[in-house]
């Protein structure tokens, strides 16, 4: 379960809609691992888990709210922003999440649990002990990811013969590559526009890994794929900033879309 002490300011965490007084919505936050489990209709299965906290009702969405419960119903999950934690009373915002923020923590966690369920699969009766040695030294998702690099580690808290079953588990369970594509409108009425908007492509992924390829009329498709979102949607954005500054000084008119 989480504690005070382990929240800050601008945290980004995953809570369950307690009850609702009036104006004011109290949840719990959620410690993460199998404590977050949802249901298919978005209803948690651990309720009463978690340190409380609040969130008023400018702070579940913008605009006019005509009805509370088109957002937030108890048992529900919820992401939110940490936004103050005055002693033991924590102030939250549900509108300030971003997307990627949210995406991000519900990966973080989907990962945990797949993580946990792996050594469920072998160790059973053995779970709650070897959690709890893991984590006088790592949070699951750390002890994993370094387990990809030294699989040695995982002999550190089981048997030999635990460690081949959870390595071996853990292979087939490689993550996916990720991608993210995006739809460029790029032309020029100049005599040499073409020239033009092929120098500003090849320069705008010149120091790049990021892949542009031509569909038809003037359109682009621009992607990168990798290992973190994070990273990969920071490289990405760069080109495509380069790409619209380039155009705006070459005169060329530029249109982004998602792809």
């Amino acid at each position: 379960m989480v504690t005070n002490n382990e929240l800050e300011h601008n945290q980004i965490v995953l809570c369950t809609v307690d009850k609702i007084l009036g104006t004011t919505v109290f949840v719990k936050i959620d410690g993460g691992g199998e404590s977050s489990s949802v249901d298919k209709d978005g209803k948690d299965n651990n309720r009463g888990r978690g340190v409380e906290g609040t969130l008023t009702t400018s702070e579940i969405s913008p605009g006019r709210i005509r009805n509370l419960r088109d957002y937030v119903v108890p048992g529900k999950k919820i992401v939110c922003k940490i936004l103050s934690i005055k002693g033991d009373k924590i102030y939250l915002s549900l509108r300030r999440v971003k997307l990627n923020e949210k995406k991000e923590l519900l990966e973080k966690i989907s990962k945990e649990k797949s993580y946990r369920a792996i050594l469920k699969t072998v160790l059973r009766d053995k779970l709650d002990e070897t959690i709890e040695g893991i984590e006088k030294q790592f949070s699951i998702t750390e002890f994993f990811e370094e387990a990809k690099i030294n699989p040695k580690i995982v002999e550190k808290f089981t048997t030999k013969a635990e460690a081949e079953k959870i390595i071996k588990i853990l292979e087939t369970k490689k993550d996916k590559p990720k991608e993210i594509r995006y739809l460029v409108q790029l032309s020029n009425d100049q005599s040499d526009g073409i020239n033009t908007i092929k120098s500003i492509l090849q320069n705008a992924v010149k120091e790049s890994n990021v892949e542009i390829a031509y569909l038809a009329a003037g359109k682009y498709r621009v992607s990168l794929i990798g290992k973190d979102f994070k990273e990969i949607k920071t490289e990405i954005n760069q080109v495509l900033e380069h790409i619209e500054k380039a155009a705006k000084k070459q005169h060329c008119e530029y249109v982004l879309n998602k792809a």
